[in-house]
């Protein structure tokens, strides 16, 4: 098992490891509840350090790595960035990412940030080192052993701003900038991004400043929270994890994320013949939001039923803490998928009745 820098702070504080990804991480610190509802009405904080974070640099770099993801790069400017996946030859996903635009750094090159899933970090690396430093690009392991920190919640900008001393109104959504924060010895790349549905950012810092922030973050009142609290938070969101509502069998189309797919670009990437196909014939499934009655879990994996028979599964399902009842994310057939159609799910041998509702499940207005 790996650890993070912040291993030993996270247990000081009373978090409750378990394995994840190869890694030793918090599932919970005061309990999920409180965490969840912290990051909905004030701020809380994750180690996220498991996570792989790559620089790309060389000449026109957004057009070598646009051979590798579906979405436009050319969207995006310096200061900018956006989700995308990467596929495979069929047009399924092989994991979902964000990259960040850097801009120029000299009059020849520019360069790239990836943030990269946990679970597919060393496999991901190999494979776009593989395609990606014969094109003439240097891959490298910027985390380098570091922290990746998120703060999250109404009161994650307030509070930035006070250890920045800069007014962060101009950052919008998805930019990112370097920071300097009090009390830590070098700038902190800092992107107006997370994985909980609220505002916020998250942090890429050495190991000393990561653990000199956490403290800091801590004697300030800021929430640390965990695992558990990261997934009921993303999952109201509706927001995808991979290797359960996606995987290397499901395209964009299938996951909800055609938005993601820029036929219309004249650039080629891997699966586009497969996604061209797709888009012309139209996927037979589709994920959909589910809500059930009563107050039984729908977990990953359990049949969705229509008129008795199984017709899907689902991918992802919690007790929502925010809305108070259970929610889940489905693959059924696309025709099943129209809002308002009744479903049901078996859970323990019985048939809990759900509906397909639009997602997200929680958006703050």
């Amino acid at each position: 098992m790996l650890r993070t820098p912040l291993y030993e702070l996270c247990r000081a504080g009373g978090g409750r490891m378990v394995p994840f990804a190869g890694w030793e991480m918090p599932v919970q610190f005061s309990g999920l509840i409180q965490e969840h509802k912290a990051v909905r009405n004030s701020v809380g904080m994750f180690d996220i350090s498991h996570m792989g974070v790559l620089r790309l640099e060389g000449a026109n770099p957004k057009d070598t790595l646009q051979q590798l993801v579906p979405s436009d790069l050319h969207r995006i400017g310096p200061g900018e960035a956006c989700y995308t996946v990467l596929l495979n030859d069929q047009g399924g996903i092989r994991d979902d990412l964000i990259i960040y635009d850097l801009g120029a750094i000299d009059e020849e090159r520019g360069a790239l940030v990836l943030v990269i899933n946990a679970a597919c970090a060393d496999s991901d690396t190999a494979w776009i080192r593989e395609r990606m430093e014969p094109a003439g690009l240097t891959v490298t392991d910027i985390k380098n052993n570091g922290v990746l920190l998120a703060l999250q919640g109404p009161q994650a900008i307030p509070l930035l701003e006070q250890l920045s001393g800069e007014d962060l109104s101009g950052l919008p959504r998805f930019g990112h900038r370097n920071l300097q924060l009090q009390g830590l010895s070098d700038s902190v790349f800092t992107a107006r991004t997370g994985y909980t549905g609220e505002d916020g950012v998250e942090l890429l810092l050495t190991a000393e400043d990561g653990q000199r922030l956490w403290t800091q973050l801590l004697e300030k009142g800021v929430a640390p929270c965990g695992l558990g609290a990261r997934d009921t938070l993303r999952l109201e969101a509706a927001m995808h994890l991979y290797g359960q509502d996606m995987n290397a069998d499901t395209t964009p189309f299938e996951a909800g994320l055609g938005w993601l797919v820029h036929l219309e670009m004249p650039a080629d990437f891997i699966g586009r013949q497969a996604l061209e196909q797709a888009a012309e014939t139209g996927p037979n499934k589709r994920l959909v939001g589910l809500k059930l009655e009563g107050r039984a879990i729908a977990r990953h994996d359990y049949q969705v039923l229509h008129n008795g028979e199984p017709v899907g599964v689902i991918t992802s399902g919690t007790w929502s803490p925010t809305l108070e009842e259970p929610i889940a994310l489905a693959s059924i057939p696309t025709a099943l998928a129209k809002l308002g159609t009744s479903l049901s799910v078996e859970i323990r041998g019985k048939a809990q009745p759900a509906t397909v509702v639009r997602r997200p499940f929680y958006k703050r207005a």
